[in-house]
């Protein structure tokens, strides 16, 4: 029998659906949500309740910044420690309709990331 996601990674599926149909499943105390096999979002509880964390790369992070998402931050072996998520706006976690600019942001995250780095070139000398 295969677990079925609490209610909230269940909501944040349907919130998330612009990116495309997501999944949710267990994954260190919380779940990872993803569709085509990218993972865009976390739920996960950092001490303030279960909060949707959206992937965010180095050409989105500020626009998670700016909007006053927080960073996916936590303590491990005495040292803060940062993952590449942002918490989903306060607003955005109203309807579908108001989280697909950020689902569709979280998406192309989990896309540039999965892309091979690009090979230095070493030039000899």
């Amino acid at each position: 029998m295969i677990a079925q996601p609490d209610e909230f990674a269940q909501y944040c599926c349907e919130l998330l659906y612009a990116a495309g149909p997501c999944t949710a499943r267990r994954m260190f105390g919380g779940y990872g949500i993803s569709t085509d096999g990218l993972t865009l979002a976390l739920v996960a509880d950092l001490g303030q309740g279960e909060t949707l964390w959206l992937k965010a790369g180095p050409d989105t992070r500020a626009l998670f910044e700016a909007a006053g998402c927080e960073r996916f931050t936590y303590q491990a072996k005495g040292k803060e420690r940062h993952l590449g998520f942002y918490s989903a706006p306060g607003e955005a976690m109203e309807s579908a309709r108001e989280m697909a600019p950020w689902a569709h942001l979280a998406l192309q995250a989990a896309i540039a990331a999965r892309q091979p780095k690009k090979a230095r070139s070493r030039k000899k000398k």
